[in-house]
């Protein structure tokens, strides 16, 4: 927390750069584990990987076709194609390989092991396929051949050493790099630890986000709306936000507006929870029980042991609070209830905290300097960083504002893909003007 004194605090506003910081200076990357490869899909690697064998293991074949020696195809062609003795077949996975000698093929598929003797592999397309016509498009099936094929192979194209195999090694060399810490791993990654033969790995979890939402006029989707109720849209979005930005997120159903109730509910949450994200009942009104339930608690072993609630000059967003609950301390974002607040405020601190907590280096969205493309000129507030909605448009170099300001213009969020950052000194942008744009779609 900042060093401002607790009775300057209640009236100090405090800026998004300050809050931030706060933020990221107690909140630590999670302890790491060793996880089977199914369950560190989206983990980040802690420890780099070499690989212990080459990869491929073993030169091997990259086609359908013909283990040949190149002497005996030299000079083949249709009108006069090579005739070669076929010895027998190399399948993958097959040991006890046949030797390729003189005037000889061994039919070879795709990943088998080059056979002793053989240079080169020519694709089935370059021969009969051992029938005797033309030209094949498909071997004949293993329980057809040789003898259904007469022994016998034309092949009508030369091929040159090495034609068509996978050297040893050629993907990744034994003793080399395959993945750095600090590697999220996705699917190819996977695919590639499974390929050099690792079956666990030590990573950071992906961290467990509990999204709560307050509020007695919130209903859940798929209900009957009730006189003066709205459905509840910030949890689901929030929660979509947190797996988008690499947790496991937990949707609570929304806390209707009573402290005790709240607390209980925080209190239950503990247990699988990283990190813990409210919104709503953050400001100044009568029933704004997140306030109401976590501050001014002292003893840090009860929900509500270390939050503070701040002002912060920014728009949307102004109302924010923050702290940690519980005996593990697990830090608390408590965000205000509008939905395009509450999304802002995800973007700008929920998701830092969530790459901290995974231990990547880079915790924030992508940033670019856009042109503005309006009709108008816009206004700002003096003194706030102001987050407009945005559509960027990356090959013109220009940002159109989508909606207005206003902090419940869900449609106009849902279209974005940029928030438009007018700085706290600025009260008037032109079109034209070069503002910084963020991100976030």
């Amino acid at each position: 927390m900042s060093s401002v004194s607790p009775e300057d605090r209640e009236n100090t506003v405090w800026t998004v750069d300050e809050h931030l910081e706060d933020i990221l200076a107690a909140v630590h990357p999670l302890d790491p584990i060793e996880l089977q490869l199914p369950d560190a899909q989206g983990c980040v690697l802690v420890e780099d990987v070499t690989v212990p064998v080459a990869l491929p293991p073993f030169d091997n074949s990259s086609m359908d076709g013909y283990a040949v020696r190149v002497a005996d195809v030299a000079g083949a062609s249709q009108e006069f194609p090579a005739v070669l003795t076929v010895i027998g077949d190399v399948a993958a996975g097959s040991d006890g390989l046949p030797e390729v000698g003189p005037g000889q093929a061994a039919r070879i598929m795709t990943g088998a092991p080059l056979p002793p003797g053989a240079e080169a592999v020519v694709p089935v397309e370059w021969t009969d396929g051992g029938t005797g016509g033309g030209a094949a498009t498909a071997m004949l099936p293993a329980g057809a051949a040789p003898e259904g094929a007469g022994g016998e192979v034309r092949v009508h194209r030369p091929a040159e050493a090495r034609a068509h195999v996978r050297a040893r090694g050629s993907d990744v060399p034994a003793g080399a790099l395959a993945l750095a810490a600090g590697t999220v791993l996705g699917p190819p990654q996977i695919g590639l630890l499974a390929a050099i033969g690792r079956g666990t790995v030590k990573v950071r979890p992906r961290p467990r986000v509990v999204v709560l939402s307050t509020g007695s006029e919130l209903v859940q989707p798929g209900a009957e709306l009730g006189p003066g109720q709205i459905y509840d849209s910030n949890s689901f979005a929030l929660a979509a936000a947190a797996r988008d930005a690499g947790a496991i997120a937990y949707r609570v159903g929304a806390v209707t507006d009573d402290a005790d109730t709240l607390r209980a509910t925080i209190e239950d949450q503990l247990v699988r929870a990283d990190l813990l994200v409210t919104t709503g009942g953050v400001s100044v009104g009568a029933y704004d029980v997140v306030k109401e339930a976590l501050s001014g608690a002292s003893d840090a072993d009860q929900p509500g042991g270390g939050v503070e609630f701040r002002r912060l000059a920014m728009q949307p967003g102004k109302p924010q609070g923050f702290g940690s609950v519980g005996p593990e301390h697990i830090p608390l974002l408590a965000l205000p209830g509008n939905p395009v607040s509450s999304y802002v405020s995800f973007e700008l601190f929920v998701r830092p905290a969530i790459r901290a907590l995974m231990g990547l280096p880079d915790l924030h969205r992508p940033r670019a300097r856009a042109a503005l493309s309006a009709d108008a000129p816009l206004s700002s507030p003096a003194g706030k960083r102001q987050f407009l909605r945005g559509t960027y448009d990356a090959q013109a170099g220009t940002v159109t504002p989508v909606g207005g300001a206003g902090s419940h213009l869900v449609a106009a969020l849902a279209r974005a893909d940029a928030l438009i950052v007018v700085p706290e000194d600025t009260t008037r942008v032109e079109p034209g003007d070069a503002l910084e744009v963020v991100l976030i779609g």
